[in-house]
């Protein structure tokens, strides 16, 4: 089988959808399917060994000229060429991403949105020409809906199925101001209809989403996440005062905020000097003024010398964090599609508190790693971090349960395989 998978690189952060794709796609490797993963706005960033092409397609930069002046629509080959290299590209997105966003960019996500009739439709062009001299594959995989508007395009030119992941893309579309809001939501839902099927991590979103593409449920599949195995073989002894740990990008919708007060809360029952509040994860320049009234916060409430912020980690970061606290907690305020945190987590062996909303009641029901409270509630948040500060071996029976179901069914083989029997169902 020969799939060509379209995934978007997300400026310079490590970004939970890039690093899905580039799982998937390794596994899938593995498995003897010949993978093409075909970046596109930026370089993808992961933490694992990186497995897409060193060929950068839609870069973000000629994507924004040919949206902005109607010359670069018609540009020769080299001339793109010359700004898509991905070094350039990575750089320019490492300086200025930070200062977009989905706000700012109605008129370019309609356009992209539109497919061939949009004004990137020379990048379209030569994407899909490369794709069909340099791979011919049997199936086409975007990764999420914001790539919709290529499908009837890619369908025409290759005669092949379109499948396309949702992974959370509606935060962005929501976020539009009017009339593009309205506008690239009428434009996605009938670009959805090219389409042939769909793919999402929990059954919660696959019902979301279907509503809010209006197309039929039968027309999505359930692929739970899988992440890559731990090394060790037993997870790390955890010493010290009791610790809590954020892994996620700081932002209002991910609630640290809410995590803060919950510490709050818990430090006036054990006191300040008990607990550690350990936080990881992407800032981006327009989150900063999130992140300080946050430290404001924990000043107010006594809690600086508990705090840290271990800025973004990579992979070995990543396992030293999650080996250092005693528990995960990512409290988000929107209901989260994935929650790859979790598994990744569980894969230490680190129980989870999670709100009650989005994937997080399917993940914590299947693995039985962690406990639910109710959705933006400090209180029970700090109730359910006191049980499992209090109750030792109770922690460490979620932490072991979640451990153990993640090697044997949320693991990168699973989640390959589950994938391909989606696959063959059109093929």
């Amino acid at each position: 089988m020969r799939l060509a998978y379209i995934a978007a690189g997300a400026g310079g952060m490590y970004c939970g959808s890039c690093m899905h794709d580039n799982t998937l796609a390794a596994a899938l490797m593995r498995k003897g399917v010949d993978v093409a993963l075909i970046p596109t706005y930026t370089p993808l960033r992961t933490d694992e060994t990186n497995v897409s092409l060193d060929h950068l397609f839609y870069g973000g930069i000629n994507v924004f000229l040919q949206e902005k002046l109607g010359l670069f629509r018609h540009t020769p080959r080299f001339v793109d060429w010359l700004f898509d290299r991905p070094g350039l590209v990575r750089w320019v997105s490492d300086r200025f991403s930070a200062s977009t966003n989905a706000a700012d960019l109605g008129a370019l996500t309609v356009s992209v949105l539109s497919g061939e009739a949009g004004h990137q439709h020379k990048a379209l062009a030569q994407m899909t020409d490369w794709i069909a001299h340099h791979h011919q594959p049997h199936l086409v995989q975007l990764t999420n809906s914001m790539f919709a508007g290529t499908a009837r395009y890619l369908k025409a030119q290759l005669g092949v199925p379109i499948l396309c992941a949702v992974q959370g893309e509606e935060l962005f579309l929501d976020a539009l101001s009017e009339p593009h809001r309205t506008r690239a939501r009428e434009v996605l839902r009938e670009r959805s209809r090219d389409v042939d099927g769909f793919i999402a991590p929990c059954q919660y979103y696959a019902d979301f989403m279907a509503k809010y593409l209006a197309v039929p449920p039968k027309r999505f599949h359930v692929v739970k996440l899988g992440v890559s195995p731990p090394d060790s073989a037993e997870p790390a002894a955890r010493v010290g005062p009791f610790t809590i740990g954020y892994l996620a990008r700081v932002a209002p919708e991910k609630g640290l905020h809410l995590l803060i007060e919950a510490c709050r809360l818990l430090s006036v029952k054990v006191g300040p000097q008990a607990i550690r509040l350990k936080v990881a994860g992407w800032l981006g320049q327009q989150d900063r003024p999130y992140f300080e009234a946050a430290l404001s916060q924990v000043r107010s409430a006594g809690l600086e010398a508990s705090f840290s912020y271990e800025g973004e980690v990579d992979s070995s970061g990543k396992s030293d964090f999650l080996n250092s606290i005693h528990m995960l907690c990512v409290p988000t305020a929107f209901h989260e599609p994935k929650g790859l945190y979790v598994l990744e987590a569980l894969s230490h062996g680190v129980p989870v508190v999670q709100p009650a909303h989005g994937a997080f009641p399917e993940l914590v029901e299947a693995t039985g790693g962690g406990l639910l409270v109710t959705p933006d509630s400090a209180s029970e948040l700090a109730a359910a971090m006191a049980q499992l500060m209090e109750d030792d071996d109770r922690r460490v029976e979620l932490g072991s349960r979640g451990r153990r179901a993640v090697i044997d069914r949320f693991n990168d083989d699973v989640m390959a395989a589950n994938t391909m029997a989606v696959y063959e169902q059109y093929l």
